[in-house]
């Protein structure tokens, strides 16, 4: 059986992708382009009605395309809105986030191929290695659900109550990964900070941390870095910081959410802290780690928010040690306490303001690079051998001749996009 794996929005859904794939090829079907494909699954996303939308154009073009496809729907907007997904042309089977460790057994009830009537429960074997799917880096879900009040947030309701991988599985999956030859991990959760509170012992995210880095520093051991996916501003505690600082097998990049710079959106938003308290954090890493890149989420448009509070988020934006940005226009999610707000700017007026927000975006990011020109960092090799990602989330490209998942040393030379000069091979 041939299959493909649609996959929306963000890492955790990157991570349950890759658990199906290694399934599905441990049962013995083979990867196809979805217009080839027996069986795609198809992983969506509802964090906005944008990607709502995305979701139904791929299925519908799936179907078009490949009208002999079974369409298997999961992810967050399976969850949300079963019976809108089910209704789609050429959907077998609509799989709620609950359900997805059942899902390689929930595909093969809708299957007459016995090749994937495995169950998806357990561990995983080793089937997925760098390059499939276009991945290098392995993500790796430690953790998911939520339980913050967030007032824009759908996903709780999707995604259920936190829920964390025992401490001892998660250094079994690391082992599984660096067996299989990734040299990237990235860790990721849906309330990635939450890490081991729902645990028996009761554990943490820094617990988990630590122990990465004692396996790490073991003799032979072979070398992995982790990246930490999105931390909640509150969650990013300076443990955690310390660590990232003082270990080499912890990428110096952080994602920390700030959604808005103003005080009185942010506690509109439910948010647990203040804009002097982010601000704070952000410059102690800036301190600590002049290098690191620090990325965030920001919303504009959010109910309530007046032309005041807009521009305290663009001027605390433009002056902040921030190197990328990821803007979102406010998007209602029916059933969250936001969407029963009022103060709603017209969408000229929110699209105007997400513009603006990207273009300080663009300022940061060309800033942060210009910043880099000359230093020199360890890169891992992507794609076809001529692109290697550092560290601190640079994309250099650097001349050919190298295989994808290699080592390399690189100085970082000014270009659009940037360039990299190979000073060793590791």
């Amino acid at each position: 059986m041939k299959y493909a794996v649609v996959t929306f929005g963000c890492r955790v859904n990157q991570s349950d992708s890759l658990q199906v794939e290694e399934r599905l090829l441990e049962a013995g079907a083979s990867a196809a382009p979805v217009e080839c494909a027996d069986l795609v699954v198809v992983n969506t996303c509802s964090v906005t009605a944008t990607a709502d939308q995305g979701a139904r154009q791929t299925i519908r073009r799936i179907a078009r395309d490949n009208p002999r496809a079974r369409i298997v729907v999961t992810g967050c907007y399976a969850t949300r809105r079963p019976d809108e997904i089910a209704a789609l042309p050429n959907v077998a089977r609509v799989v709620c986030n609950d359900d997805k460790p059942r899902l390689l057994h929930l595909i093969s009830a809708a299957s007459a191929d016995s090749t994937v009537s495995a169950s998806f429960d357990g561990p995983c074997g080793a089937a997925v290695v760098p390059g499939v799917a276009g991945r290098t880096a392995y993500t790796l879900r430690i953790q998911t659900g939520c339980a913050e009040p967030c007032s824009y947030c759908i996903i709780p309701a999707t995604r259920g109550a936190p829920r964390s991988a025992a401490p001892d599985d998660v250094l079994r999956d690391v082992e599984r990964a660096a067996a299989a030859g990734f040299k990237e991990i990235a860790l990721t959760g849906v309330h990635l900070g939450s890490y081991g509170r729902d645990l028996e012992p009761r554990a943490s995210l820094v617990d988990l941390l630590r122990r990465l880095h004692e396996r790490s520093a073991a003799p032979n051991a072979e070398r992995i870095v982790f990246r930490i996916s999105s931390l909640e501003p509150m969650d990013c505690s300076r443990e955690i910081v310390d660590l990232v600082a003082a270990s080499r097998c912890f990428a110096p990049h952080f994602h920390l959410p700030l959604q808005h710079a103003s005080n009185r959106v942010l506690a509109a938003m439910r948010r647990p802290y203040t804009i002097e308290y982010y601000a704070a954090l952000v410059d102690d890493i800036r301190a600590r780690m002049p290098h690191a890149s620090i990325g965030s989420d920001v919303i504009v448009g959010f109910p309530g928010e007046t032309d005041e509070d807009f521009e305290a988020l663009a001027a605390h934006l433009e002056r902040s040690p921030l190197t990328h940005l990821h803007v979102f226009p406010y998007s209602d999610r029916p059933g969250t306490a936001a969407s029963t707000l009022g103060g709603r700017a017209p969408g000229t007026v929110v699209r105007e303001r997400a513009r603006r927000i990207r273009d300080i975006g663009r300022r940061l990011t060309n800033r942060f690079h210009a910043s880099q020109v000359g230093a020199t960092h360890d890169a891992l090799t992507l794609e076809d051998g001529s692109l290697a990602v550092t560290g601190n989330y640079l994309k250099l490209r650097i001349p050919p001749g190298r295989a994808r998942n290699e080592w390399v040393r690189v100085r970082v030379a000014p270009g659009d996009p940037l360039a990299g000069i190979v000073v060793e091979n590791h």
